[in-house]
């Protein structure tokens, strides 16, 4: 199986990338809930799918967190504890459309922890510190 590294680190970057987004405009007057949130979801898509390509998956062109972190579970237990997590956080990824789903500060608050738990969990930490 040839991985491509660099291929796996853009990954990490751009959903590094996303997280940094949703908590500046998080900070900002305006605070967009809904584009926060998407922010999100969209940086625990890209640690997903960089931990997929790592492990030689090529995931299919989809924003389902839940399908994504099943999969993750399939190569790795630990991806159990975030379950839950991305089950929730995947109700925001089509929030940038109409008939968006109603997000609160609540729903901020929650998310962008999420996200860094999930950043964090221990076969994506593994892996980024490895680069």
């Amino acid at each position: 199986m040839n991985i491509d590294i660099e291929e796996v680190k853009e990954w990490f970057r751009i959903a590094d990338d996303d997280l940094y987004s949703a908590k500046i405009l998080n900070e900002s007057v305006h605070r967009p809930y809904e584009i926060i949130c998407y922010h999100c979801s969209q940086a625990v898509e890209k640690y997903l799918k960089g931990y997929l390509v790592y492990n030689g998956i090529v995931p299919k062109k989809t924003h389902d967190l839940s399908f994504l972190n099943r999969l993750c579970i399939d190569i790795d237990e630990n991806f159990k504890d975030i379950q839950k997590l991305c089950d929730y956080i995947t109700t925001f990824a089509n929030t940038r459309y109409p008939h968006r789903h109603e997000t609160t500060e609540n729903d901020v608050e929650f998310a962008i922890k999420a996200t860094e738990n999930i950043k964090r969990i221990k076969p994506i930490a593994n892996l980024k510190n490895n680069f």
